[in-house]
């Protein structure tokens, strides 16, 4: 069983866990104490993994910080990592997303609020802006959802580094193939059932997209009603929610090798925002979409309350692959056999924002 890292980002710090030969063990104390942890990447594409961490102080606001040492000591950059040029008359709230990039070593993705993408290259120091996105011809028709205006989701793909997918609340995807310099809309299929017009080009309330593991043209979708799949990159969307008890929810992970392997966490409705049923389960499918089955094994069985967040769950790159997820009620939870069974790891955190997870030497 190899050794994983695990890092989960609460309202009020970071908590990093630990797995060797299999016994966990959390560090004693979090890190960025009272902050906000809404990101986290962990960039395994050098000799030294690096954690990237954004976090947001309700004092200082929010910044990158950086570790080469697995947390034991952190770097933030003298200057903001992240910062709105001035001519954009805005201010930065919040780092939904750091992403490191598949094809570009030193390249690393961030995803703000207000909605915008940042490039990094090198390994997360340094952002600048990309422009072309952020001055998109549509960008003042975007209207912010609930949790307000965050571009969460950045994708990028291993064959071709000029391929970018991002996903924005309440905006829906947008893909680029000319490496940023233009942008067009992707959510052909995807139901915008909120809005007078439940078919629109653009301002769909995209939750969280995941890349399948065997097929890079294969996408999985959580909306804000309905989970979708896509068969050519993001052009067209397919429902695929029959099967789960509710096609509401926040979170969707890719099995990290097995194709047509997917995970959701349904939640009962947007006014009623719980687990389906009132029961802690995970939803997995081994086709694609066709057919869903439940995980339970070692979770709760009694009524539960503990809702997932879009960016709340997330696999290793272990086989059998590592499945984590942490709730609002301040618990981890995590399967080391593809999710067919779990064990608490944590309780009475604050409330978890962002978990992620990776196998490391």
């Amino acid at each position: 069983m190899s050794d994983v890292i695990l890092t989960v980002g609460t309202r009020k710090g970071l908590f990093i866990g630990r797995r060797r030969g299999g016994a966990w063990e959390f560090d004693d104390s979090p890190y960025f104490n009272a902050q906000a942890v809404y990101s986290v990447a962990i960039d395994t594409r050098g000799s030294t993994p690096r954690l990237l961490v954004g976090g947001d102080s309700a004092h200082w606001g929010p910044s990158v910080f950086h570790s080469d040492d697995l947390g034991a000591t952190w770097t933030e950059p003298s200057k903001p990592a992240v910062k709105f040029p001035k001519d954009t008359g805005a201010s930065l709230e919040r780092v939904w997303q750091l992403h490191p990039a598949a094809a570009e070593p030193d390249v690393v993705y961030a995803g703000t609020e207000p909605a915008a993408l940042y490039r990094s290259e090198d390994r997360g120091e340094s952002f600048s802006l990309v422009r072309p996105l952020w001055e998109h011809p549509t960008r003042s028709k975007w209207v912010p959802g609930g949790g307000g205006e965050g571009l969460h989701t950045v994708l990028t793909d291993a064959r071709d580094a000029r391929a970018v997918t991002v996903a924005v609340s309440t905006a829906g995807l947008f893909r680029t193939v000319d490496g940023g310099e233009s942008w067009a809309p992707s959510n052909h299929g995807v139901s915008a059932v909120f809005l007078p017009e439940t078919d629109p080009e653009f301002g769909q309330c995209v939750h969280k997209v995941a890349r399948d593991a065997a097929d890079p043209d294969r996408l999985y979708l959580q909306n804000h009603w309905g989970v979708y799949r896509s068969d050519d990159a993001g052009a067209n969307w397919t429902d695929i929610g029959e099967g789960l008890p509710s096609d509401f929810g926040f979170a969707a992970v890719a099995h990290p090798h097995r194709g047509g392997t997917a995970y959701v966490f349904p939640i009962t409705a947007d006014s009623d925002r719980v687990p389906a049923d009132h029961r802690c389960r995970v939803y997995r499918t081994a086709d694609a979409g066709k057919t869903w089955e439940p995980l339970s094994a070692g979770l709760p069985q009694e009524d539960h309350y503990g809702t997932v967040l879009r960016d709340a769950m997330c696999s290793d790159d272990s086989d059998p692959a590592g499945i984590y997820f942490g709730n609002r009620n301040g618990e981890v939870y995590a399967s080391a056999d593809d999710g067919d069974s779990w064990r608490q790891l944590a309780s009475h955190l604050p409330d978890v924002l962002c978990v992620r997870a990776a196998a490391i030497g």
